[in-house]
Parts: C-alpha cells; structure tokens; sequence
C-alpha cells in the first residue's frame, strides 16, 4: 500500500526513513498488526541500489530470521569464517569460527533493503511513501505528535498524528534537525584519514576478507557478489578520486595486499571511486519526548570495523519490540530503557573500531612509535590465545539481548 489517501490521519507510529533501521520498525509493527507509515525522500529504486555495507553480524541474522526477513539473506549470503592480516611481507589467517563457532555474512545493504522493503510493502500491506519532500516533526514534547510532508505527486501538504515518530532518516534528516538546541549532547571523533571505496568488476581474489597493514596505508578485500569485489585503499581525507588512476589503483593495491605465496589479485574495471572521511558521531540521548532515533540519525561508526548496519539492525530490533510492547500491552519499560540499551552497544562498537584503526593505519603515520605499538598487537594477536578470543568477541560483535 503507497497511497496517500489510503491510510488514516492518525497512526500509531509514524517511521521517517526507509533505510535497514527504518524499514526493520516498519516490519515487527506490521507483523504485531501495529499501523505505521513510513516516509522516505528517496525513491524506492534508488534506496534498492545505492551502495552501502554488507558485513552482517551471526546475531543480527539470527534476530532476522526469527522474525521471517531473512529468506533472501539466508539462501544467498556469502558465510565467511575467517580473515587475513598481511603485513610485513607475510599472510596471517585468523579462523574466527574455529575460536568463537559463530560467522560473518555478507550480504550487501541494497539487497537487506530491498527484502525489507518487499516484505513490508508487497508482502505485509505496509504503508510507505517514498519520494516525499519537505518532512517536518512537530510537538513532540506532547502526545500527539504529527509529521508534515509534501506529496511527490500533487505538491499538497500532508499531515499525519500519532503516538510515536521513529526517525531513521540520516544526519542530515528532519528528525536530527527537530531536537532542540541544548538537548542532546553530539560526541564525535575525526580520524584524519580518508578511504577510497571501490567496486572493482572482478571475482574475489580471496575466500575471507584481507586487511592490508603497510607503510604505504591501509588496504582492504572483501568479496560482495561472485562479479564484484569491494575494495579499500588510505588516503588522504577529502581526495579526489580522479587523482587515483586505474592503474594507480591496482599498482596500490597489489603492493599494500602483497603476502608470501598469495596469488595475485584478479583485477577489473573500477565500477566506483568514492572517498570516504574517517569519522564517528553519536547523539545522546536518542530520545526527545515521542520522537526515537534509529541508525545513523543517531551514531555512525566509520566502516572500519564494519559495524554500522549492525547498529541500526539492533537499534531497530530494541525499538520495534518495545514499541509493539507499549502498544499492545501498555508496558513502557522497552521504550523508557532504550537509549540507555542502544547506547551501551553503540560505545562498545565505537571503542572497538578506534583499536582497530590503530591496527589498520598505525604504520602509515610516519610515526616510529605507533608503527611499533601496531606490529605488537598484530603479533599478540597471532601469539596469544586470550589476545584472539578476545579480538574474535569483538570483530565478530556480541549484541546483548540477542
């Protein structure tokens, strides 16, 4: 159902962005037969297509399934159970599932969203608008709260009450932009280095993801479809991806990924450059009166621990529950207690993707001295068994309640 004139003007639940975290709400609402619509500024094609991460976490997959939104993920994911570190030349295999018994997935976000986008809309009934402008949130230090918006195809304003708005649309959505000044304290970190994402055209040149540790910068290998291969090279923040060449690319590539006895890199044409500023955020509280933040409305985790569609996986699944439970049955603990248990996993993500990025960048510094700190922990890591279990826990993420 996407039609403006087919849904009441109250709804219990209004959700404003259809990205993973959104569109997750969306679907625990409509399975517990909870009324919600969801707005999203974008079109529904372009939500299914634009790239993101596909790193997904054994728990978050696990939570999917019981909840009938993984059928897609669970015939077609790629199940990883190890990585490689090269480094000085050399190849250091880390078999996570044989420490931990648990895996990695990858499964690419467009595909996540275009699942839950199908089940909510096509398979549910689910009322979602997309392409809409102009979103705004009001009174939402009240009990009814409403959201405005401008229909794509009239150009008419349009207003929906509810009880509650999840907003899940980004940092630079309507819902960051309605907490009041002084209300939420925005902590944020910037790591000083860039990344140059690219979409090779190639098949993976490995079975298991591979970090490039070199004094040249990081690089990074992980397959995303038996055709494409993403890959990631340091840079300088804010550089252009017109400065790196084809063949500048994969001369990088090749030196920072280099190990004893691997075979060479299948290469490809560079489907996408973009560079990406290493930087993290995370607003506190993640409430305001009716208004819940989910995702990266809320925090963002650089992509260096591949943690963020984690996140909102988890922001979602705490969120939805609780709403379906004040709902249904009047219990408010879920919602009262939520941006206490968001913030606790988002902190623990945060902290291990700053450890981690001193592995990753610490001998590009130029510095003597953190070169040094970084080959002591990569060695650790290979030479103590609690240094491994306790990397495994973290790389591979242990949400609480799931």
């Amino acid at each position: 159902m996407t039609s403006d004139s087919s849904s009441p003007r109250h709804v219990p639940v209004v959700v404003v962005g259809a990205g993973p975290a959104g569109l997750t709400v969306g679907n625990i609402l409509r399975a517990a037969s909870v009324d919600c619509v969801v707005l999203e500024a974008e079109s529904r094609e372009f939500i299914e297509r634009r790239p993101r991460a596909g790193v997904i976490e054994e728990w978050a997959v696990r939570a999917l399934q019981r909840r009938g939104l993984a059928d897609n993920l669970s015939e077609r994911a790629q199940r990883h159970s190890s990585c490689e570190f090269r480094f000085g030349g050399e190849r250091y295999r880390f078999p996570y599932t044989d420490l931990t018994g648990r895996h990695h997935w990858v499964y690419p976000q467009p595909l996540l969203v275009a699942d839950l986008a199908h089940e909510y809309v096509d398979v549910r009934g689910g009322d979602a608008r997309f392409s809409v402008r102009d979103v705004e949130l009001h009174d939402l230090d009240t009990a009814r709260p409403s959201v405005t918006y401008t229909c794509p195809d009239t150009g008419e304003r349009r207003s929906l009450t509810c009880d509650f708005v999840v907003g899940a649309d980004g940092p630079r959505g309507a819902s960051r932009a309605a907490l009041p000044a002084g209300h939420a304290r925005i902590a944020r970190h910037d790591y000083k280095i860039g990344w140059l994402a690219l979409l090779a055209e190639a098949p993976a040149s490995s079975d298991c993801v591979l970090f490039g540790v070199h004094p040249n910068g990081f690089a990074g290998h992980m397959a995303r479809s038996p055709g494409v291969t993403r890959y990631y090279l340091q840079c300088p923040p804010g550089d252009d991806p017109e400065n790196w060449s084809h063949d500048r690319v994969w001369s990088e590539l090749h030196q920072r990924l280099e190990g004893a006895d691997a075979p060479p890199l299948t290469e490809g044409p560079l489907i996408e450059k973009r560079v990406l500023d290493m930087h993290d955020y995370v607003v506190e509280p993640m409430t305001y009166g009716r208004l819940f933040l989910a995702g990266d409305s809320a925090h963002l985790v650089a992509p260096i621990a591949a943690k963020g569609m984690n996140l909102a996986l988890h922001d979602a699944f705490l969120l939805g529950d609780a709403l379906v439970a004040y709902l249904d049955g009047d219990d408010g603990t879920g919602l009262d207690g939520y941006s206490e248990a968001c913030l606790r996993q988002v902190w623990d993500y945060q902290e291990f993707s700053q450890w981690l990025s001193e592995v990753y960048h610490g001998t590009a510094a130029g510095d003597p001295f953190r070169a040094g700190t970084t080959f002591a922990r990569l060695r650790r890591l290979f030479t103590s068994p609690a240094a491994a279990a306790a990397f495994a826990e973290q790389y591979l993420g242990a949400a609480e309640r799931y």
